[in-house]
């Protein structure tokens, strides 16, 4: 039952943010607007299903946690699954608002890298980016849930992060950083004959998940360091002797 609920936590809140940040994506609000719509979106909903799941909303998050030993195989792919059928009721949401499905804001290599690095080309740049993208997400995440006392402040940081990538990224991939809010439009656009994005999917699945675990990798490395090296000791305090 309590996974239930967690799992409801996370369908819920992978639904409002592709219905609401790809909502906005699609609108006239500009690169500004849109990456604020993404970041505003995980802040309300860390504060508010946060408590529940951990507020994940993204399968690269639950694959970093998992790696991390944060939690289980099973759960992991619990979480997955709802992340991805909440966004796909997102997507048909949003293809009922806008009045229809051609485009809800599924993600491509943008006709910036095209131009820079040719067809072929522009696809690899574009897994690039979304590798370095989503480890600078995750390392984030990780670092600021790995103390209970950021618990106050760990939705303004997340959000904040996934803002900050999204001013760098929506001019190259549209930025993803999370398979699900990347295949559910791919999937719902590609029945209108738009089959850009999910001919590109293959970009916006390996690369948050491999970005993701960069990033569970090197921040494992990180506390494994701290936590080998002694506190340093205060010059005032004398050294004990036994």
């Amino acid at each position: 039952m309590e996974n239930m609920k967690k799992y409801l936590a996370e369908f819920v809140g992978t639904c409002v943010l592709v219905l609401v940040a790809c909502g906005v994506a699609v609108s006239p609000a500009g690169y500004v607007g849109t990456a604020l719509a993404f970041g505003l979106v995980i802040v309300a909903m860390a504060y508010s299903i946060g408590n529940v799941s951990g507020c994940h909303i993204n399968p690269a998050v639950s694959f970093a946690m998992f790696l991390s030993k944060k939690m289980s195989g099973k759960e992991c792919i619990g979480y997955c699954i709802s992340q991805v059928l909440g966004a796909l009721l997102g997507s048909i949401l949003l293809g009922l608002f806008v009045g229809g499905y051609e485009n809800l804001g599924g993600n491509v290599a943008q006709l910036t890298l095209t131009i820079a690095y040719g067809e072929v080309g522009s696809l690899f740049v574009a897994l690039i980016v979304e590798i370095a993208l989503t480890f600078i997400f995750l390392v984030a995440i990780l670092g600021v849930t790995s103390k209970t006392e950021n618990k106050a402040v760990t939705g303004l940081v997340i959000g904040g992060s996934l803002t900050l990538v999204h001013l760098l990224g929506i001019g190259l991939t549209g930025t993803s950083v999370n398979p699900a809010r990347s295949f559910a439009p791919a999937l719902l656009q590609a029945f209108t004959g738009n089959t850009a994005a999910l001919a590109q999917i293959w970009i916006f699945i390996i690369g948050p998940l491999a970005g993701a675990a960069l990033a569970a990798f090197f921040y494992k490395f990180l506390e494994g360091k701290k936590e080998q090296t002694p506190a340093p000791q205060s010059p005032a305090e004398p050294e004990e002797k036994e």
